[in-house]
């Protein structure tokens, strides 16, 4: 069975790696506790700008497929061995949740989407985004969704 879609990279990342994930943000969400609303925005909108994991995947793979064929146009042919690799181990990530770059991606610390989520949402809270959201309120639908995508 295929993992979920949510998990499916930290499955395939050493338990260590995303011990030491997950220890960074709560960090950085304790840090931002004790800072102005003017900070927390900030840094929610650094978090807009964070790459995750499926983007740096997405970078590299293309990169080195670029990369092949272009060798394989100037130099030998031979070189189309990397394309057909690179698109090979992006399609087993895609699958999976797996490839060979993502060890060594999640230790320099690219977190998924869900990761990059978790903090921004604790952030919100801190903000105080959510706090006029009652599900009593006729409005709360609207008001949920304008709090979820600030």
């Amino acid at each position: 069975m295929l993992p979920a879609t949510n998990r499916r990279v930290a499955s395939h990342t050493c338990d260590a790696v995303n011990r030491q994930i997950a220890q960074q943000t709560r960090e950085r969400i304790a840090h931002f506790s004790k800072r102005s609303h003017q900070e927390i925005s900030q840094r929610l909108d650094e978090l807009d700008h964070e790459w995750d994991i499926e983007r740096a995947l997405e970078c590299n793979a293309s990169a080195l497929a670029f990369s092949g064929v272009m060798m394989a146009a100037s130099v030998d042919r031979r070189w189309l061995i990397l394309p057909a690799a690179v698109t090979a181990f992006l399609f087993q990530h895609a699958v999976q949740g797996w490839c060979p770059p993502l060890p060594i991606l999640r230790r320099m610390g690219f977190r998924t989407s869900a990761e990059i989520n978790e903090e921004r949402y604790a952030l919100k809270a801190l903000r105080g985004d959510f706090e006029q959201i009652h599900r009593e309120n006729p409005a709360a639908p609207q008001a949920a969704f304008a709090a979820a995508s600030q």
